[in-house]
């Protein structure tokens, strides 16, 4: 029986995720949100974010997890955490059930005679693992995945469906890789010449070391000499672009559709918003946190917020900045040539 259907109690939750917990030891089955109006039954909700705080009164999930602060307002039992969305994180994987895949290699996948499929591997339908590829014990390779030549998928990594690691990718171990991310394509590497371009050819790989985890659709370009590099524990949201000979630090987080040209170096402990890009040839400190939609122009040197860009406003008040931006540059070298006016 699996932890969902068998459900774990509340003081269990607490002795095994170093806890504390208050009130009746319910069983947990699963989890739900504050304000969800029919939760299963034994759901277990939890308040992070101070905006949901409205909703603890009138929860009717059977436990909240939440700050040692807000326990007394809870109508219902808890289990308590200085920093509640990282222990929910921990307590909610308890109740997501994947099945057992078993080791073996199905019929249909084709692995060339070079290729080394450790017994304890799990290899779906339909994959293709190619020359000189290693596949280590405890991974799995999904429906539909395509793992190149000169290859290396690290013990207990998953790649779960239709992802494409192309050619001198290594995973370390427990990577996990989203259905669609294409990682070890050609970066884009090209040099002008008089009669158009040539394509300057990508001789390096891709390192993605342990813990880390890539979005649905994301695409990490191999070097063009040296390799791009995840440090551990890296993590990147779905449908981001990291160019090639990029190198990106331990326990940085990307959201979604970011980007990042070629030869940046990215600092550890960094978070980069949504939709963020930084240029090429950069360099990054640890622990810089850039905003969503973010331009990154030049190096950043010192830790800290930093931020870009113009909020949304309404359509005519935007149009009528958008004007006066356009004349800030005239108005500025109109104001250097006034003569300073004396003061009385």
């Amino acid at each position: 029986m699996d932890g969902r259907a068998a459900g774990h109690r509340l003081s269990e939750l607490a002795a095994r995720f170093g806890l504390e917990w208050r009130g009746e030891d319910v069983l947990l089955r699963g989890a739900c949100t504050l304000q969800a109006a029919d939760p299963a039954p034994g759901s277990l909700a939890f308040l992070a974010n101070p905006a949901y705080r409205r909703h603890l009164a009138g929860t009717r999930a059977a436990a909240v997890l939440l700050h040692p602060d807000e326990a007394a307002a809870s109508p219902v039992p808890v289990l308590l955490s200085t920093n509640p969305y990282a222990s929910y994180a921990r307590v909610a994987a308890l109740f997501d059930a994947v099945p057992a895949r078993p080791p073996g290699i199905h019929p249909s996948a084709v692995v060339d005679p070079g290729a080394s499929i450790d017994p304890a591997a799990h290899v779906g339908p339909l994959v293709v693992v190619g020359a000189r590829s290693r596949v280590h014990a405890g991974a799995v390779l999904g429906p539909g995945c395509i793992v190149g030549e000169d290859c290396e998928v690290g013990e207990g990594s998953e790649l779960v469906a239709r992802v494409t690691l192309v050619r001198r990718v290594r995973l370390g171990r427990r990577v996990l890789v989203h259905p669609g991310a294409v990682l070890g394509a050609d970066g884009f590497g090209i040099a002008p010449g008089p009669e158009g371009w040539t394509k300057v050819p990508q001789l390096g790989g891709v390192v993605v070391g342990d813990d880390c985890e890539i979005g649905a659709n994301t695409t990490i370009d191999r070097g063009a000499i040296e390799d791009t590099v995840l440090e551990e524990d890296v993590r990147l949201d779905n449908q981001i672009q990291i160019g090639h000979n990029v190198r990106i630090g331990a326990h940085t987080a990307m959201a979604g559709c970011a980007a990042v040209a070629g030869s940046t170096r990215i600092g550890r402990w960094c978070l980069i918003g949504g939709g963020a890009g930084i240029v090429g040839h950069v360099e990054i400190a640890d622990r810089v946190s850039i905003a969503a939609m973010s331009l990154v122009t030049a190096s950043l040197p010192e830790p800290g917020e930093y931020a870009s860009g113009t909020p949304l406003q309404g359509k005519r008040e935007w149009r009528r900045n958008a004007v006066r931006f356009g004349q800030l540059d005239r108005i500025v070298r109109a104001l250097k040539t006034q003569e300073p006016t004396p003061h009385d």
